[in-house]
C-alpha cells in the first residue's frame, strides 16, 4: 500500500494551475480541463488519450473524506499514473465550479478527435450540435447521443466549448465514451457526412416533414446525423438549407415545445430504432 500523499497547500502552484482551468483561454493553452465528481473521475481514470494513448487523468485533488468513501476510484487514479493530491475542503471548493463539490477534482488532458478520424470510422448515427450555446445542453445531448448509442458527436465552430465545466458535468461521464470533434464549421461538418454515405437531418420545430411520417416511410434505418440548433431561434435557414430533410418532433398534447435536450433524445432514440429494426443499418440477419 503506497503511503498517502500529504496535503497540499492552498498556495501550491499545482492548485493555482487547476484553478485558472475554469476558464476558457487557460483551458486552451494548457489543453486541460476539469472533471469533478466520482463518475466524472472514474470515467477519466479509465480512458487513455489518442495523443500517444496516453492516461487522460493527469492530476486528482481530493479531501480526506473523499479518498475514503471512494478509495476504488483513488486507486485507480493512481493506476493510471495520476498525480493523487490530499486536499483541504476549502482548496476544493477552491478549484470546483459546483456549488456543493463532492470531494474530488480531476485534471483531465483534452480528448476531442479530429473531424476527419470520425468519418474514417463510416459512423450509423451522429450528433451534430450547430449553435448550441447553453454548456448544460450540450452535455446533456452528448450524454443522449452515448445512450443512443451514436458514435460520435461534432460540435460546430459557433457552440459552446466542450470544456465548459458544465457541459462536462451534464455529459455524466459520457464525454469520455465517444469520440467528439470540435470548432467545426457547420458547412463543413455536413458535406462531409454526406460524402462519408451519412443523410443528415436538421432537428426543427418548423420542419416540412414529421418525423413520426419518417418513421412510418422506412427512410430512418440508414446512418444519419442529426443536426441540433441553438436552444431559443433553432437553426438558420442557411444550415437548415445544407441538411438533406427538415424534421420536426410531432407535439401531440398542448405543450409549446420541447426542450433542445429532451427534442435530441427522441430523434436520436428514433434513429437508433430504426437502424436496428429489420433491414436497418445496424439490424442482423441469422440465417
Amino acid at each position: 500500500m503506497p503511503p498517502a500523499p500529504e496535503l497540499i497547500s492552498p498556495r501550491s502552484a499545482r492548485v493555482s494551475a487547476a484553478r485558472r482551468l475554469a476558464k476558457r483561454n487557460f483551458r486552451g493553452k494548457e489543453r486541460l480541463f476539469l472533471a469533478e465528481g466520482p463518475q466524472a473521475v472514474r470515467e477519466a481514470a479509465g480512458h487513455r488519450s489518442d495523443e500517444a494513448q496516453a492516461p487522460t487523468l493527469v492530476e486528482l485533488f481530493v479531501t480526506l473524506d473523499a479518498a475514503e468513501r471512494y478509495a476504488d476510484i483513488v486507486g485507480e487514479a493512481r493506476t493510471a499514473g495520476a498525480r493523487v493530491h490530499l486536499a483541504s475542503e476549502d482548496v476544493i471548493a477552491d478549484i470546483s465550479t459546483t456549488v456543493t463539490p463532492q470531494g474530488l477534482v480531476g485534471v483531465c488532458r483534452f480528448l476531442d478527435t479530429p473531424f476527419e478520424d470520425v468519418l474514417k470510422t463510416r459512423p450509423k448515427l451522429v450528433a451534430v450540435l450547430a449553435h448550441v450555446r447553453d454548456p448544460g445542453n450540450a452535455g446533456t445531448v452528448l450524454r443522449c447521443a452515448d445512450a443512443a448509442g451514436a458514435e460520435a458527436v461534432v460540435l460546430t465552430d459557433a457552440s459552446v466549448d466542450l470544456y465548459n465545466p458544465k457541459a462536462v458535468r451534464a455529459s455524466v461521464g459520457s464525454l469520455f465514451h465517444l469520440p467528439v470533434a470540435v470548432g467545426v464549421p457547420v458547412e463543413q461538418a455536413v458535406a462531409g457526412l454526406k460524402e462519408a454515405g451519412v443523410r443528415v437531418l436538421a432537428a426543427d420545430g418548423a420542419g416540412d416533414d414529421d418525423l413520426d411520417d419518417q418513421l412510418d416511410r422506412g427512410s430512418m434505418g440508414g446512418p444519419t446525423a442529426w443536426v441540433f440548433g441553438n436552444e431559443a431561434w433553432g437553426l438558420p435557414e442557411e444550415t437548415r438549407a445544407l441538411t438533406d430533410a427538415v424534421v420536426r418532433v410531432p407535439i401531440h398534447g398542448k405543450a409549446e415545445s420541447l426542450n433542445l435536450a429532451t427534442a435530441a433524445a427522441v430523434c436520436l432514440y428514433a434513429s437508433a430504432r430504426a437502424q436496428r429494426a429489420s433491414g436497418g443499418c445496424r439490424s442482423v440477419t441469422l440465417g
